[in-house]
């Protein structure tokens, strides 16, 4: 379960749109870099490929929310 969520705008030009992000999942608290092709760049190096699987599809859901239903 994530929790603790948050997002903020890193870039936003012609090119690219990125978006960093952070949230708690299994008590560690996790961050990475959301590209606009909904691709995660993770800065946790322990963060395991099935971690990885289990946590790209809901914080794509988020980011669909947060970042996409607002406008």
């Amino acid at each position: 379960m994530i929790s603790h969520f948050q997002w903020k705008e890193l870039r936003n030009n012609l090119v690219r749109r990125e978006w960093t992000i952070s949230f708690f999942h299994k008590g560690q608290y996790i961050t990475g870099i959301y590209h606009q092709n909904g691709t995660i760049a993770w800065n946790e190096s322990l963060l395991t490929n099935d971690s990885k699987k289990e946590l790209e599809p809901q914080i794509h859901e988020l980011m669909l929310y947060h970042v996409y239903e607002e406008h």
